[in-house]
C-alpha cells in the first residue's frame, strides 16, 4: 500500500494518465451498492476518486488498478494528492516524444 507517492512515481503516473484503469470498492451512497468503474483512463479515474465524495460516492476503500499486473494500486489519498498536484493535466492527452 502506498502512503505517499514519491516524485518519480508521481511523474510516472502522469506519463501513464491515458492508460486504461479500473476502480474497485466504490459505493454509490444513493443505492448503497458497491460498483466497479472500468474502461476509464487513469487520469479520469484519479479525478473521479479525488472528487467522488461530492458526487455521492464513498471511496474510502477504493483502489485504482492500471498498467501491468505488478503495478501498485492507487488509493484515495494517492488520488487526492495527484489531483491536487497535477489537476487538469491528468485529463490531457500525453505528449508523444519525437523519435
Amino acid at each position: 500500500m502506498l502512503l505517499v507517492l514519491d516524485d518519480a512515481r508521481s511523474t510516472a503516473v502522469l506519463a501513464d494518465r491515458g492508460t486504461d484503469a479500473e476502480i474497485f470498492r466504490v459505493v454509490d451512497l444513493s443505492s448503497k451498492a458497491e460498483t466497479r468503474i472500468g474502461a476509464i483512463s487513469l487520469g479520469r479515474a484519479i479525478q473521479f476518486v479525488a472528487n467522488a465524495s461530492v458526487l455521492g460516492y464513498d471511496v474510502r476503500s477504493a483502489m485504482v488498478l492500471y498498467g501491468e499486473p505488478r503495478t501498485p494500486s492507487l488509493r484515495v489519498w494517492d488520488c487526492e494528492r495527484l489531483w491536487a498536484q497535477y489537476g487538469g493535466a491528468l485529463l490531457q492527452p500525453a505528449e508523444r516524444s519525437a523519435d
